[in-house]
């Protein structure tokens, strides 16, 4: 029987970044919550021009993949959306921002490096800071609790947003909810 094999595209309008780690021990964390926002973009519906990635390679390292990738479609930085987790956010949070520093985020601070440039739009997934007692590692590396499926569907909310409708009105909409 033969399988027929489609190229993949190869420009696009939009890359959508979800951060993360790969490996199973990491599926359920706090820091892969971009992940869990590229698994909610996959629906049926999909996104015209939209190219979704998690990258292969560990958070520290994201960049080494997002670069390269955007380079191969043509997408500038101002339209590539980077979703992933955010310690200056309370848990619940869903922020968009084009641009600014990295907080320490280590996947930001290598996408940045790589591309050359902050000018990336960003999805920020709130995760809050750590109870006393415990590492900023410790917490990003630890299983989310409770649901939190209303805020992954919120931040992939905003990404269908940015692509339809530009940053400004996407950000009216989410922050004000």
């Amino acid at each position: 029987m033969w399988k027929f094999w489609k190229p993949q595209t190869e420009t696009a309008d939009w890359l959508v970044v979800g951060l993360g780690n790969p490996g199973a021990e990491y599926a359920d964390t706090r820091h892969n919550v971009g992940y869990m926002v590229i698994d909610q973009l996959e629906g049926p519906e999909g996104l015209e021009g939209v190219v979704r990635m998690k990258p292969s390679t560990y958070m520290n390292s994201s960049g080494e993949d997002v670069a390269p990738r955007a380079r191969k479609l043509g997408v500038p930085p101002e339209r590539i959306i980077v979703c992933h987790d955010e310690l200056d956010l309370p848990a619940g949070t869903v922020r968009i921002k084009r641009g600014g520093n990295e907080n320490g985020h280590n996947g930001l601070k290598s996408i940045t490096e790589h591309l050359g440039t902050r000018d990336y739009l960003r999805v920020r997934i709130g995760i809050g800071r750590p109870p006393q007692g415990t590492t900023v590692v410790d917490w990003v590396l630890s299983p989310v609790e409770g649901d939190i499926s209303g805020q992954i569907a919120l931040a992939a909310e905003a990404v269908r947003l940015i692509t339809a409708d530009g940053l400004a009105k996407a950000q009216n909409e989410i922050h004000s909810r």
